[in-house]
């Protein structure tokens, strides 16, 4: 915490309403996507009637919605991401990028960041071949255990950040090749870290594979995902490290560079 942070925090100006609010946002997962108050309060440490105003509130701007029963958050809740990721302008510099990445290796080129115990699209660029096809929704939240992207994103994590996080979100089997065993991710993510890549194969989806690289800011933190993935049947796991994984480090680098991360 800087020194302007410590002098707000001493001087009581913290607003104690707004970091309530967060913290029901926060609550909400994927095990979890919807939840009484009562539920709400449980997981906030607030009252429960604490936690129904506020979601009520949130229900009010938008961000919920609710049976009268159960509430959910809605698709706003991510311009709240969206206002951080567009303070650099990532998204938008990515997609050219993307774009020329789909276009030279013929499959869909995917952008992600990681929240909680979820890697979240940002950007989805289809090739050619398949522009009228439907894409994957920015916005769309996959277990990150299990994705290429997620297992980048885990890999950039302090070992104690990461063993918080697979304590708050264990992994869960999504095919027979889903790393589930806890010392067995730990040695995959450790893997990612050195080589500076994850490649999944069939972990999240039978039939399907991806590979995917860093993308780091100016201080050599990574802040998203890049990632490629295709079917089994068109890119082998050699096609995979030999042929795309070159294209998806150079179009990191280029990504980072307009945007002044480096």
């Amino acid at each position: 915490m800087d020194d302007e942070a410590d002098k707000t925090a001493r001087d009581g100006d913290l607003l104690q309403t707004l970091m309530r609010g967060l913290s029901v946002i926060a609550c909400f997962d994927r095990q979890s996507p919807r939840m009484t108050p009562t539920e709400v309060a449980r997981r906030t440490s607030l009252t429960r009637a604490a936690a129904r105003r506020i979601l009520l509130t949130l229900v009010h701007t938008g961000h919920a919605t609710t049976d009268g029963k159960t509430f959910e958050l809605t698709a706003r809740v991510l311009e709240l991401g969206y206002a951080y990721l567009s303070s650099f302008g990532l998204p938008e510099i990515a997609r050219p990028i993307m774009e020329g990445v789909a276009r030279e290796v013929g499959e869909a080129c995917s952008l992600g960041v990681l929240n909680q115990g979820d890697i979240v699209y940002v950007g989805r660029v289809e090739p050619p071949r398949l522009s009228a096809r439907p894409t994957a929704g920015i916005g769309l939240r996959l277990p990150a255990h299990a994705m290429a992207m997620g297992q980048v994103m885990l890999g950039a994590l302090a070992d104690d950040d990461l063993d918080a996080l697979l304590t708050a979100w264990p992994p869960q089997a999504l095919t027979e090749y889903t790393i589930v065993n806890r010392d067995a991710l730990l040695a995959r993510i450790d893997q990612v870290r050195q080589q500076g890549y994850s490649l999944q194969d069939q972990e999240f989806e039978l039939g399907s594979r991806s590979i995917a690289v860093p993308v780091r800011d100016r201080r050599n933190r990574v802040i998203a995902a890049l990632a490629v993935g295709a079917s089994i049947g068109r890119c082998s796991v050699e096609d995979m490290v030999e042929r795309i994984l070159p294209v998806l480090r150079r179009a990191a680098r280029e990504i980072e560079r307009p945007a002044g991360l480096l």
